[in-house]
């Protein structure tokens, strides 16, 4: 068993909360027998489109720019590794948000990203205000509408 750290462990960093975990399987792996930087990529970047779909209440968002990726550690094949997000800006059409990755087994910390800008769009893909300017919490953006269909049906409506 690995020493851990746990001064150096916390629940929340920097307001960040850890709610999606994933699960390191063969096919993440890269040559090295670690964690493939674009599989981990593609997680958060998945995410982030979900963290940006509920604070901008819009099904249309799309990933505008993430800054500078420094790896700082990685997984093994078996390790659990968690993602957070918080919204650190909310532009007119857009959403700035920062990203914590970190292995649950080893307690280090992979990577941060200090800036994820997901834009919101209208019907025809050009920005759209959105209105918000606070983080929820609650469910109260959550789109009530499908983008292909125009309508979806939701529980209790």
């Amino acid at each position: 068993m690995n020493a851990r750290n746990d001064e150096e462990w916390h629940w929340s960093e920097d307001g960040v909360n850890f709610h999606t975990r994933k699960w390191v399987r063969p096919e993440d792996l890269n040559a090295n027998g670690t964690l493939f930087g674009g599989s981990l990529l593609r997680w958060i970047d998945e995410e982030a489109a979900i963290y940006a779909i509920l604070q901008l209440g819009n099904s249309r968002v799309v990933t505008k720019l993430i800054s500078e990726i420094e790896f700082k550690a990685s997984a093994l094949q078996g390790d659990l590794i968690e993602m957070g997000l918080t919204a650190t800006k909310f532009g007119r059409t857009s959403l700035t948000m920062r990203a914590v990755v970190r292995n649950m087994i080893t307690r280090q910390r992979i990577l941060t990203i200090d800036r994820i800008v997901f834009v919101s769009l209208d019907e025809q893909g050009k920005p759209k205000p959105h209105g918000f300017s606070d983080i929820t919490y609650d469910r109260d953006r959550m789109p009530h509408e499908h983008p292909a269909t125009g309508s979806i049906a939701l529980p209790g409506n």
